[in-house]
């Protein structure tokens, strides 16, 4: 895991390669793994959550960063958790309210965003050592990068178990979501192994997989790059 006290705190586009790629949450902390591998079975199940998440660590994180000066050490993890279950718990009501439906597919996984170990790590581990705009920006950039994992892996489901893309985008987009939806065959009969859990555990191996790969491609290309080549000398 990145040593957090190492990142310069003035340095907005390394705290996003940090959320984004480097410190993943989910394809490197691999935190946050149960409501990721429960909801991903669409792209819009994905997204809804990953909003959700966004919000609250960005809130979160601002929160924290404001308060530090006055919070003692001795208390300030019960403070952080009462922070995050205030933004959930206003997140979820809105939900309900303007997103009834999307909400009750996501069912228990929108108040268990209080319990994701990523949020209140980001608050001790970044947001009560930095300032306001660092803060807000780890919070996105993480947010963000859990989005994409949430929305990567819930199309590749979608795609392989259904046959769909985008499928039930009324939820969260109304009435325009409905033209949405892309199916790529009508006679397609669906991959059950894709939707269940065990597909879920297998598509985020190959996310997993596939960014190590990445990965060590890159850092075998800065290793040749910093070499250099040796000058050719005639004989």
């Amino acid at each position: 895991m990145t040593d957090e006290s190492a990142i310069p705190t003035n340095q907005a586009a390394v705290i996003s390669k940090n959320g984004l790629w480097t410190n993943n949450v989910a394809l490197v902390q691999l935190l946050g793994l149960c409501p990721l591998l429960a909801v991903t079975g669409t792209v819009i199940n994905g997204l809804g959550l990953g909003i959700a998440t966004l919000i609250t660590l960005v809130l979160s994180n601002s929160i924290v960063s404001l308060i530090r000066p006055w919070l003692k050490s001795e208390i300030r993890i019960p403070i952080f958790v009462l922070i995050i279950a205030s933004i959930v718990t206003t997140i979820e009501l809105t939900m309900n309210a303007w997103f009834h439906e999307l909400y009750l597919v996501l069912g228990i996984f929108i108040p268990l965003i209080v319990t994701n170990c990523s949020i209140i790590a980001r608050a001790e581990a970044f947001a009560s050592k930095n300032n306001l705009f660092d803060s807000a920006v780890d919070g996105f950039m993480m947010g963000l990068g859990f989005t994409l994992v949430l929305v990567v892996l819930g199309g590749m489901r979608e795609m392989i178990g259904l046959g769909t893309l985008f499928a039930n985008a009324q939820l969260m987009f109304g009435s325009i979501g409905e033209s949405m939806t892309l199916t790529f065959s009508e006679n397609y009969p669906g991959f059950l192994l894709a939707v269940l859990p065990p597909g879920a555990f297998i598509g985020l191996g190959l996310l997993i997989a596939l960014k190590n790969v990445i990965d060590k491609r890159q850092s075998t290309t800065q290793t040749v790059d910093s070499q250099g080549t040796k000058p050719v000398t005639a004989g």
